[in-house]
């Protein structure tokens, strides 16, 4: 539960800083913590009723919002990109991502450790979730980093793209464990 408060604290902190910063990788950021809120959720659900169908069921929805995430990140970087938006700097983002990885990443290691002991692929589909948040945190760092240090105000829609391509693998894998789940191929 205390995972769920932190994620909805970071979305918000995220979202408000990027948009104030003019940040899309930022403001990924933050939509990714509410799919970890929802990814948290079908895993409640999944864990208080194990049918199989439930399971395919929640690895499925978990793809799909990686999917939405990764299409909505790469029309905001390409459209700033293209028209060659100026991303301001934002140290609410360099502190909110450094404390996020500080607090995350044991998170994951504990998450990817419980579901492989319990053989619970929904669990194993979270944990790569918060690690794809622990790599998409990493990755605005470096773009805010470069844009704090350089005025390089490109830098935050190009690691973005990152993230994108991140959240669609993510996506891609948490289908393939759903196919697994029945035997698909």
């Amino acid at each position: 539960m205390l995972i769920v408060i932190w994620d909805v604290i970071e979305g918000v902190v995220a979202i408000a800083a990027g948009l104030a910063a003019g940040s899309i990788a930022l403001i990924g950021f933050g939509i990714d913590s509410g799919i970890e809120v929802f990814a948290a959720s079908v895993v409640l659900r999944q864990l208080r009723d194990e049918r199989s169908g439930r399971r395919r069921w929640a690895l499925r929805a978990i793809a799909v919002t990686f999917w939405l995430l990764a299409a909505y990140i790469a029309v905001e970087s390409v459209s700033q990109l293209a028209a060659g938006a100026e991303g301001g700097q934002s140290t609410v983002g360099i502190i909110l991502n450094a404390v996020a990885l500080a607090v995350m990443v044991p998170v994951a290691v504990a998450q990817l450790r419980t579901g492989r002991q319990l053989d619970n692929q929904v669990l194993v589909a979270q944990a790569k979730e918060t690690w794809l948040s622990n790599a998409l945190s990493i990755n605005v760092l470096v773009g805010l980093g470069v844009n704090a240090l350089f005025g390089w105000a490109w830098a935050d829609p190009a690691v973005a793209l990152i993230v994108a391509g991140f959240a669609v693998y993510a996506g891609v894998d948490a289908w393939r464990e759903a196919g697994e789940e029945h035997g698909d191929r």
